[in-house]
């Protein structure tokens, strides 16, 4: 426990975007930096044997996205994202767009968790690495919930195919996102604290 005074401003924050002064334009820019933010994260693309969903830096970019900018901001930056990423604007993974993708699921799985983590931090869920790590347990458990099956109805495969494909590939990689944002989350708020 700390023994430092949180400054007024940052104990009044409920989420490290409430730390700057509240204007119109700040969430616009908030929300346009978190969509550029996720399309530039995607193209940090590996393609993993046997399955037809890369690796990217895409969803560690929306989980951050959603605890630093609140549910609603969070949200609107993946829906802007999205939107953008339908209307043929190449920044999916590996520079591609549209919705005809076996790995289109996870962007809405990544849509649905930008709110869920968005919510948890402002509730403190990222103020410390216990707390942190469950936030990025749960936005990731929701992006699978989403993707996963997607991944099953667009390719055919069946439940236990789109597991082994769409969902044990990646949880060494989730673990190490996890692990930085354990890192960068608290330490951003403490940061906070001492200013």
């Amino acid at each position: 426990m700390s023994t430092v005074a949180p400054t007024a401003a940052a104990s009044r924050a409920g989420v490290l975007a409430d730390l700057i002064p509240a204007t119109r334009t700040r969430d616009i820019a908030l929300v346009a930096g978190g969509a550029v933010l996720t399309g530039l994260a995607a193209q940090l693309s590996v393609a993993v044997p046997g399955s037809p969903v890369p690796v990217t830096g895409q969803t560690f970019a929306a989980l951050l996205v959603g605890s630093a900018l609140g549910a609603r901001r969070g949200f609107l930056s993946l829906a802007l994202y999205t939107v953008l990423g339908l209307a043929g604007l190449p920044w999916f993974s590996g520079g591609t767009s549209g919705a005809g993708g076996a790995s289109f699921g996870y962007v809405l799985g990544m849509l649905a968790a930008s709110a869920v983590v968005g919510a948890l931090a402002r509730r403190g869920g990222d103020r410390s690495v216990p707390r942190t790590a469950a936030t990025m347990v749960i936005g990731s458990a929701v992006v699978y919930a989403i993707g996963v099956p997607y991944l099953a109805l667009s390719t055919g495969m069946s439940a236990g195919a789109a597991i082994a494909a769409g969902l044990v590939p990646f949880l060494i990689g989730d673990a190490i996102k996890a692990a930085l944002a354990m890192g960068a989350l608290p330490a951003s708020w403490k940061l906070a604290d001492r200013r």
